[in-house]
């Protein structure tokens, strides 16, 4: 399991920032932000808020407590238009057995077909 600080970094470092840069959205200093992230401090639950807000993470993905970055809000919007995502794992918790594994085939079909898909947009 990663701990905070390498999370934090990791999340600074795909955004482009420096420690600089997240010390300022955060009002704190460089050097607080730098013990964030060598895991000598822990940032208060408002610091905390505020860095999953500005990277669009889940605090439990911040925590360490999961590897699902983003809320089901998120998800709602980008993958479930329509249905939330509760809803679907509501639906499919109803199926049945044989309809639960033909669900399963299915997604594994969809990924084998956007596999080749991109495969084939990379040649």
């Amino acid at each position: 399991m990663r701990s905070f600080g390498e999370i934090l970094t990791s999340l600074r470092e795909e955004r482009g920032i420096y420690q600089k840069e997240l010390a300022a959205i955060l009002k704190v200093s460089v050097g607080t932000v730098s013990n964030y992230e060598n895991n000598i401090h822990f940032p208060d639950q408002e610091a905390l808020l505020q860095l999953a807000d500005y990277f669009g993470v889940t605090v439990d993905y911040l925590l360490g407590r999961t590897s699902y970055r983003y809320s089901l809000d998120t998800l709602n919007e980008e993958y479930a238009p329509g249905m939330t995502v509760a809803e679907l794992v509501d639906t499919i918790q109803h199926f049945s057995p044989q309809n639960t594994a033909s669900f399963l085939d299915y997604i594994e079909l969809l990924q084998l077909r956007q596999k080749a898909e991109d495969c084939s947009s990379t040649s």
